[in-house]
């Protein structure tokens, strides 16, 4: 068919006339967009025992170091699966020059989390930030290696509260509550306060007492 006078063609690509589709190829150095992590997740309820999967990755989020310290060590019964950049700071201080020490330390964590994830093995995690970014970063691993994920905040009072966190634990709050962390990965979480912080008794990783026949 002619183009009609007064008319320009248009010549389309071959790699354009796929559209959108997933069909389309990469051009050259565009990168890979991310894995969608995303689950299903849902917000649980407080309760004297918490009992998750053997494996699973668990994140401890609180706008206090103290609480979430406090927590980890009173509930934590493996102590070999509970990680902290705190801990991994004080165990490598004056061996490393002060000027590396947090990216140093980061670094350690983050191997030896990947090391215990990828073999099988459960891992808790006591986050310093608030930050989806912060979390993602041992969500992502976890959620390729199909290892269980699940997150506990726990809340403080707001004169506490460091003014650079109110903004992202306000959004994680509303994100809990929305039971919207699934988007990041997330597939259980639990927000505890107040008196239902000293209520856990027990946080198991461990499956269920078969019942007897």
């Amino acid at each position: 068919m002619s183009t009609p006078p007064g008319q320009r063609s248009i010549k389309i690509a071959d790699d354009d006339r796929l559209g959108w589709s997933s069909d389309r190829p990469r051009r050259e150095g565009t990168p890979n967009r991310p894995v969608d992590i995303s689950v299903r997740g849902r917000v649980l309820s407080p309760s004297d025992r918490l009992r998750y999967s053997p494996g699973s990755l668990m994140l401890i989020v609180s706008p206090s170091p103290a609480e979430r310290d406090r927590f980890a060590d009173r509930l934590i019964e493996d102590r070999a699966s509970l990680f902290s950049l705190g801990k991994v700071r004080s165990l490598i201080t004056g061996r490393v020059p002060e000027d590396v020490l947090d990216e140093k330390a980061a670094e350690l964590l983050h191997a030896a989390v990947a090391k215990r994830l990828q073999s099988g093995e459960t891992v808790v995690v006591a986050l310093e930030g608030l930050t989806a970014e912060e979390r993602e970063r041992y969500l992502r691993p976890a959620a390729m290696l199909k290892r269980p994920r699940h997150l506990i905040l726990l809340e403080t009072g707001k004169g506490s509260v460091a003014q650079e966190d109110r903004a992202p634990l306000n959004e994680l709050r509303r994100a809990l509550d929305a039971g919207e962390l699934g988007a990041e990965g997330i597939q259980t979480s639990l927000r505890l306060g107040g008196a239902t912080i000293g209520e856990v008794k027990k946080l198991l990783f461990r499956p269920p007492p078969r019942e007897d026949d």
